[in-house]
């Protein structure tokens, strides 16, 4: 899935595509957070994958904002939005996240941009796919855009 993903990005995509490594569909963007709170938030993350049903997703729409395209993703039975909003609840509890007055909406983010190029890109052919794995990620942004770390992951459905 990622060869083509990659592949689908170079053919159709402008400015600044997201590398294969980078590729992933956030649950949570916390921000910046104090070092202190890294063992509740890996924890939490741990219990919400470990409940995880089995997903099935696949590309939906090429959405943009103004500074990224998405590839927007649907989540058939609704097991991603699931396990985002047991993840969020966790998360409140904790004090560390706010949730966002829209809704969660599955996705990968697969291009940045600094001036958004209003692109209507061809849906890559994938088909239905499911997630392996959840993970913490350390962000760190540089000039070529940002790098994530894998701080723990963890199988979803434990």
């Amino acid at each position: 899935m990622l060869d083509t993903l990659e592949a689908w990005g170079h053919k159709h995509l402008a400015e600044r595509i997201v590398s294969r490594t980078n590729l992933h569909i956030t649950l949570a963007f916390l921000g910046h957070r104090p070092v202190n709170e890294l063992d509740a938030i890996t924890a939490a993350t741990r219990e919400a994958a470990a409940g995880a049903a089995p997903m099935e997703l696949q590309p939906l729409r090429y959405r943009e904002t103004r500074s990224v395209g998405m590839l927007a993703l649907s989540d058939e039975g609704g097991a991603a939005t699931a396990v985002a909003e047991d993840l969020h609840t966790r998360l409140e509890r904790l004090g560390v996240y706010r949730r966002e007055a829209r809704p969660w909406l599955p996705h990968v983010t697969v291009v940045r941009f600094r001036r958004r190029p209003r692109l209507d890109p061809p849906l890559p052919i994938l088909g239905p796919f499911a997630p392996s794995d959840a993970a913490v990620y350390l962000s760190r942004l540089s000039s070529s855009g940002a790098q994530y770390d894998v701080v723990e992951s963890f199988a979803l459905g434990g």
